[in-house]
């Protein structure tokens, strides 16, 4: 998912949300890097009218890109799963410190059940600046990813305590701290 407007990185920070530089590299290449890396045969990429050099990057990687309408996650997520097949896992380019270990666990647990990974809340308001978005899952407060499996059946949670899956770039601050990462796994 490469269509967002990344309004809440502005005003410090220019241009589209996917190509933001984190460790020397757009967000979004550390993501294709991950995929590419794992069990994934094909990659595709939705992208918006909010994102037409992140399309042209894209296409220069040998990713397929879709277009979407820019009207937000939800619609343009529906728009893509409308050209792809299903079962299909689904990642946000926001999600820098993905790896191929995180996707091959991720389509390992899958089953036929949509599957959306979360974090505890406490990791996620450790990791990253804020937190925006929180669901209920077995009694407990979790925070989506934007890791998932949108499969056939119905929907299931997995709660998994990985640091790496906490922060989604999504204020200045986080993308200082996914530059940190890098830096200092090095």
């Amino acid at each position: 998912m490469c269509g967002g407007r990344g309004t809440r990185l502005r005003p410090e920070i220019e241009g589209e949300k996917p190509l933001l530089d984190v460790a020397g590299r757009p967000m979004v290449a550390h993501v294709l890097t991950a995929l590419r890396e794992s069990d994934i045969e094909t990659v595709f990429a939705a992208v918006s009218p909010a994102t037409p050099k992140t399309a042209a990057w894209l296409e220069t990687q040998g990713v397929q890109v879709i277009a979407t309408a820019g009207e937000g996650y939800v619609a343009d997520l529906g728009a893509a799963l409308d050209v792809v097949d299903q079962p299909v896992l689904t990642v946000s380019a926001d999600l820098p410190l993905l790896t191929a270990v995180h996707v091959d666990r991720l389509i390992s647990d899958y089953a036929t059940d949509s599957l959306s990974v979360c974090v505890p809340l406490a990791l996620a308001e450790d990791v990253a600046a804020s937190v925006d978005t929180t669901v209920e899952h077995e009694g407990k407060t979790v925070v989506p990813t934007g890791l998932n499996v949108v499969g056939r059946g119905g929907d299931r949670r997995v709660v998994w305590n990985d640091r790496r899956l906490a922060l989604n770039v999504n204020r200045p601050a986080d993308r200082r701290r996914a530059t940190r990462w890098f830096m200092d796994s090095r």
